[in-house]
């Protein structure tokens, strides 16, 4: 038998949607469930020819089990070794490096210090940084936002030079970026999952977010493929099974504004009946056709075309 499980906290509906999905179809010798642990032994196999994870970036122990259940031949969905070392800075950079469009994006050094660090030790970075190079090249309005994380956490629009100063001290110990406003005539937010199978949707982030996924924005055919050739090379590059991208629509060019959401919302109360659906549908076909294709104790990961070409020694494009 082979066993697809589903790692999660406290969200119910797409976890138990999903597993019920998985288990209708029915495939021989297929069956899903939660995933159970007891105890995690260096080197031990963890029963599962699949997990779907979706608490580990919240949850270290998660993390180490999930990374010792891949060297025995797990196919975790997302690799948890990629998903420890990616952050968002990081993906707008390789942006810039694969054509396609994103906002102007600077990162900045902590507010403070952070723990066990002293002036010392930032002996190479220069005081003050050259605020006016930064601002000039971002402009304002703007937002602020850290560079790793989620979920609208400790994001700030900074008005002008007072207003970020005052912000940025707000701030700690986070990492920050500095990020140019794209003022949108239309957004979507993109769920890709296995690399192939995407699903567009119309999204206002500035209504309430029970409402956010009601917007009146109806894409042509062309920008339709627009939006999903650049949804598909993303996750190409950065090798993810299960994925959300922003895009926001500006002068009718899609500015990539956030993709690095391996744990995306698919809460049927946010995402609504027909996006929920979907994506229980098309998380559990793809599950399964990781579990038919599993082979014990080899790499089952996923591994991006970034990884990929690095490895080789490749040029990125």
């Amino acid at each position: 038998m082979k066993k697809i499980g589903i790692l999660f906290g406290k969200e119910r509906s797409f976890p138990m949607a999903f597993i019920d999905r998985v288990n209708s179809k029915k495939f021989d010798g297929i069956s899903a469930e939660p995933v159970y642990i007891d105890k995690v032994m260096q080197g031990e196999p963890a029963g599962y020819a699949v997990i779907i994870d979706r608490i580990s970036q919240d949850v270290p122990f998660y993390r180490a089990y999930l990374k010792n259940a891949a060297l025995s031949g797990t196919a975790v969905i997302n690799n948890p070794f990629w998903w420890s070392a990616d952050e968002k800075f990081f993906n707008n950079c390789l942006a810039t490096k694969i054509g396609v469009p994103v906002p102007k994006t600077v990162i900045l050094p902590s507010y403070k210090l952070p723990l066990d660090t002293s002036n010392e030790s930032f002996s190479n970075l220069a005081y003050p940084l050259d605020w006016e190079g930064i601002f000039d090249y971002i402009g304002f309005p703007a937002y602020m936002k850290p560079f790793a994380g989620g979920g609208w956490k400790s994001v700030y629009k900074v008005e002008n030079v007072d207003d970020f100063l005052v912000k940025h001290h707000q701030t700690e110990e986070l990492v920050m970026m500095l990020q140019e406003e794209i003022i949108f005539e239309e957004y979507y937010r993109c769920y890709c999952i296995g690399g192939k199978y995407v699903r567009i949707m119309p999204y206002e982030p500035r209504n309430p977010f029970h409402s956010r996924y009601v917007a009146n924005f109806y894409p042509t055919e062309e920008k339709l493929k627009e939006m999903e050739d650049i949804v598909l090379l993303l996750n190409k590059y950065l090798g993810y099974d299960f994925n959300t991208v922003e895009l926001a629509v500006r002068n009718g060019i899609p500015y990539a504004i956030d993709f690095c959401n391996p744990a995306p919302d698919a809460d049927i109360n946010s995402v609504g009946q027909e996006n929920f659906d979907w994506v229980v549908e098309t998380a559990a076909t793809y599950a399964i056709e990781k579990a038919l294709s599993y082979q014990p104790g080899k790499d089952n990961l996923t591994w991006g075309e970034y990884v990929k070409r690095s490895s080789s020694n490749v040029n990125l494009v």
